[in-house]
């Protein structure tokens, strides 16, 4: 299957990439420098020249708390941008594949939410994610919409890497105890991603790996594995820290229309972790090649 993934090298990007081209498709990337999401006719021209079966929409504006100073970029990117990717994805009948986030919620429910519950989002960030959602639903009648939280990587930056950097600076962290949401490893969710696009669904998924945890003892574990078991961390709460953005206090998404549709199960965010720490896996690896105007 030919496949254009809009933010190819970015960190979720680049494992798609890598797993769709393992599979058997036939990649092509645009990134920033290529393609301007927040114009209609560059958006037009990079699918016009692909020529592809499915377009995957990896790009977006993804500091939360820049978004709060930034509001008018961050819709530009994060909903606007979708528009304009589903109407040029429209015209030429093809599918789109978008990322959303769990950041749509205000996390009051105290379960799992499911792909019906409506989002009600604390933030700049997380409103433009759930108006990028309804572009997407209302414009580009063939999509698959998944929704994933706490984002990680080998490439990139993310909480991972943040934790590693800060622990050879510092003794002591101080990390929030009062969230509590699900971490994810995009080596994951591209391959759940793989899934879904292979079996030719559409709709509307959740896709994070198994369990919850709170960020402070998400850092804790970071530490544990990386054997750096003499930097201590101290749990705060979220107001402690006067960051711009609110976050919800639970955002934990049911995977449960993922395997109900699929069979597959995520793995548990530990294990997923462990993977991306070994010394195999590494945190910096080459952006995968890709074909590129």
């Amino acid at each position: 299957m030919k496949i254009l993934i809009l933010g190819h090298q970015g960190m979720l990007g680049g494992d798609l990439a890598l797993r769709l081209a393992a599979s058997g498709h036939d990649v092509s990337g645009r990134d920033a420098g290529d393609v301007d999401i927040t114009s209609p006719s560059s958006c037009r021209a990079a699918i016009a020249e692909c020529d592809p079966e499915i377009v995957i929409n990896a790009a977006g504006y993804t500091d939360v708390d820049a978004c709060e100073a930034n509001p008018d970029l961050c819709f530009a990117v994060n909903a606007q941008g979708v528009r304009h990717v589903a109407l040029a994805c429209r015209e030429r009948r093809v599918t789109l594949v978008h990322f959303s986030t769990d950041y749509i919620f205000d996390g009051t429910q105290g379960q799992p939410y499911v792909e019906e519950d409506a989002g009600n989002p604390l933030n700049v960030y997380g409103a433009s994610k759930l108006a990028g959602e309804r572009y997407l639903i209302e414009e580009a009648p063939d999509f698959l919409l998944i929704r994933t939280a706490w984002l990680y990587g080998r490439r990139g930056r993310n909480f991972v890497r943040t934790i590693l950097e800060a622990a050879r600076r510092e003794r002591t962290l101080e990390v929030v105890d009062d969230q509590i949401g699900s971490p994810t490893y995009t080596v994951d969710l591209a391959a759940a991603v793989e899934r879904l696009v292979s079996e030719d669904r559409r709709g509307i998924f959740h896709i994070t790996n198994r369990g919850q945890v709170s960020w402070f003892a998400f850092a804790k574990t970071i530490l544990a594995h990386a054997g750096l078991t003499d930097v201590a961390v101290r749990p705060v709460a979220s107001t402690r820290l006067g960051r711009p953005a609110r976050r919800p206090a639970y955002s934990v998404l049911s995977n449960r229309k993922f395997f109900r549709t699929t069979g597959r199960t995520m793995r548990f965010w530990q294990l997923a972790l462990q993977d991306c720490l070994s010394s195999r896996s590494g945190l910096e690896p080459r952006c995968p090649s890709v074909k590129k105007p």
